[in-house]
């Protein structure tokens, strides 16, 4: 029966179209993380590696799109490697995909709406494939010779977030009075309700009855005398998904180590909620402090916040040799929401600073800088408090937010080589790097996140263990991370 799956390309074309279950509508911009570790410099990444079960990815270009529906498919990829197209077909559908080991050549193709086992031939060009039903995930294998010689699993490329990264909530403005200033009496006269407040700082979020109001309202208090800012608050989206794979990840084992009398090191982890990680586990999460609402936990899927503490605990676990004191302090700021605000992302940077939460982890970014934002940072790192943030993943010519502000470190994924993924935004060579795809298992299944999230769950858990196994400040460990590799991150990518 295996010899006969060998069927050349014309003949699988309507068996193929015909055994595509329905997929979810994906519209993609193209971005193919790869993991890596720079060789020498004491780097050790075959253990990383097979600490987080990772494969690297091959480039593909940013302009490329492919959209999957359910009996239609489109493309624009030009001169793109076949593995990277294999990757977002096995992204966009779900399948589980085997290629021959070295069936390579470039693909360049533009279509719509074609079915899809015609839409498979225009993406794999001159290679043969056999799509084998599944009820739960069918098996596209890809080859030149036989299929039995399809071998080589094809990890997912991940998916981009929204493509509108950052936007004006309507209504709102964020104000920040000077000491003495009472805001009831302001919003009073603006006709404003304050539906939110920073505390320490004077800062509040006020709520306009429309868009004109709030205009009015902009002008009077940009010439008020008590206030010390006024600015908007802008949306900006979740994180990058976290996708079923099939590959896995060896077992997390960590030990409490009980801290020296310098004290517990705090990471604070600024995210969508962290589920439950299972009783051993959760003995290194603190409460949870959520910001935006409760979040809707899936006892099936990981949320992004889980995967970045699962991540966080697999450095602690290579780095400290099974054992840390460390915590990690989660905020969650996406409630059940697909999009956080610059005005609760300040409150949860505020907060997690107030509690001694340092290093601070922000796996997240927005197009729109924030002055708040910006001042809260500044703020804490007077306080020694150090902020590791993700550049982001547009493949666009400066960096996101906060990761762009001064106080800042910024963070970029790399590939194999070393070198800086293609899809991650230009950090103007000031980041610090680290592998960009992680596999992490949840509820008996394998899920993987690649991007410069879990890149920078990475670097500000390099940073925590530095501080505790080298009993140095935050400060400290940032400057050598700054200044030289580690068995985890590399400087100035």
């Amino acid at each position: 029966m295996a010899g006969e799956y060998q069927s050349d390309k014309k003949d699988m074309s309507n068996r193929s179209a015909r055994i595509i279950e329905t997929v979810e509508t994906v519209s993609l911009r193209a971005q193919i993380p790869r993991t890596s570790l720079k060789r020498g410099n004491k780097i050790r990444p075959l253990l990383f590696l097979l600490l987080f079960g990772c494969l690297a990815a091959a480039p593909i270009n940013a302009a490329d799109t492919l959209r999957w529906e359910t009996n239609k498919v489109s493309a624009d990829i030009r001169s793109t490697e076949l593995t990277a197209v294999l990757e977002k077909v096995a992204a966009v559908t779900g399948w589980h995909v085997f290629v021959e080991p070295e069936t390579l050549h470039t693909v360049s193709t533009k279509f719509s709406n074609l079915p899809p086992g015609e839409a498979l031939h225009k993406l794999l060009g001159d290679v043969n494939f056999f799509l084998m039903p599944d009820a739960k995930q069918p098996k596209l294998y890809v080859f030149r010779t036989r299929m039995q010689n399809a071998t080589r699993m094809v990890h997912p490329a991940p998916i981009a977030a929204k493509e509108s990264k950052s936007k004006v909530i309507p209504n709102e403005l964020i104000v920040r009075l000077k000491p003495g200033a009472k805001i009831e009496d302001i919003a009073k006269l603006l006709g404003a309700k304050v539906i939110g407040q920073i505390d320490g700082i004077n800062a509040y979020r006020l709520k306009f009855d429309d868009q004109s109001a709030a205009d009015g309202a902009r002008d009077q208090l940009s010439s008020n005398s008590d206030v010390a800012s006024v600015e908007n608050n802008y949306l900006f989206n979740a994180p990058e998904m976290v996708q079923p794979s099939s590959m896995s990840a060896p077992p997390l084992q960590l030990n409490v180590n009980p801290p020296t009398g310098n004290g517990r090191v705090i990471v604070g982890l600024i995210d969508t909620a962290v589920q439950s990680l299972g009783p051993e586990l959760d003995r290194f999460l603190s409460p949870q402090i959520s910001l935006a609402g409760e979040a809707q936990l899936d006892s099936n899927t990981p949320l992004h916040g889980t995967a970045m503490a699962e991540t966080m605990l697999r450095t602690f676990q290579l780095l400290g040799n099974g054992s840390t004191s460390v915590t990690i302090q989660r905020y969650d700021i996406y409630g059940p929401n697909e999009a956080a605000d610059t005005f609760t992302l300040a409150k949860a940077l505020a907060e997690a600073i107030n509690a001694g939460a340092n290093p601070i982890s922000l796996s997240l970014g927005s197009r729109t800088d924030s002055q708040i934002v910006r001042d809260i940072i500044s703020q804490g790192n007077d306080k020694g408090v150090n902020f590791f943030a993700a550049v982001g993943n547009d493949a666009g010519p400066q960096m996101d937010f906060p990761a762009g502000d001064p106080g800042a470190t910024p963070v970029t994924a790399l590939e194999r080589n070393g070198q800086n993924a293609s899809y991650a935004n230009n950090s103007k060579d000031s980041a610090v790097g680290a592998m960009g795809t992680v596999i992490v298992p949840f509820g008996g299944q394998s899920f993987s996140v690649s991007g410069t999230s879990p890149a920078t769950a990475i670097v500000a858990a390099t940073a925590a263990n530095l501080m505790e196994t080298s009993h140095i400040t935050a400060s400290e460990a940032n400057s050598r991370l700054l200044s030289s590799p580690t068995r985890t991150t590399i400087p100035g990518k």
